[in-house]
């Protein structure tokens, strides 16, 4: 872009929000997408320095700030150097170490398999 942006799908890609430029585009298209508070649906809405993104990702909301607009899909270290994360700390269960995974409890015996088959003769009746 001539004013020293960039294409939405192109930014999300680039910032490792998406693993692949299609997956931003799909992203973006979904229409669930903000820029400074405005819904985008169009992946090629222009992303400038200083805007603030925000949408759900892997079951969490995220929101950034642009710091600085890449010029390729670099290392990770690279990609978060150009966004601030201002997104809220993730949801961990009580007791669970994990974060957005509730903990499951364990059955305390193992189900018999075999118990639909219990009623069932084991061997062939006698004839005679």
């Amino acid at each position: 872009m001539p004013d020293g942006g960039l294409r939405l799908d192109k930014y999300l890609c680039y910032v490792r929000m998406a693993k692949t430029r299609s997956l931003a585009a799909d992203l973006a298209a979904e229409g669930h997408l903000r820029i400074d508070g405005r819904t985008v649906a169009r992946a090629h809405a222009p992303v400038r320095i200083g805007n603030v993104l925000s949408f759900a990702l892997h079951g969490r909301v995220r929101i950034l700030r642009v710091e600085a607009i890449p010029v390729r899909r670099g290392s990770p270290t690279e990609a978060r150097a150009c966004y601030t994360d201002l997104s809220p700390p993730p949801v961990v269960a009580a007791g669970n170490p994990t974060p957005e995974i509730a903990p499951v409890d364990a059955p305390e015996t193992v189900p018999d398999i075999m118990s639909p088959y219990a009623s069932l003769p084991t061997a062939k009746p006698a004839i005679g």
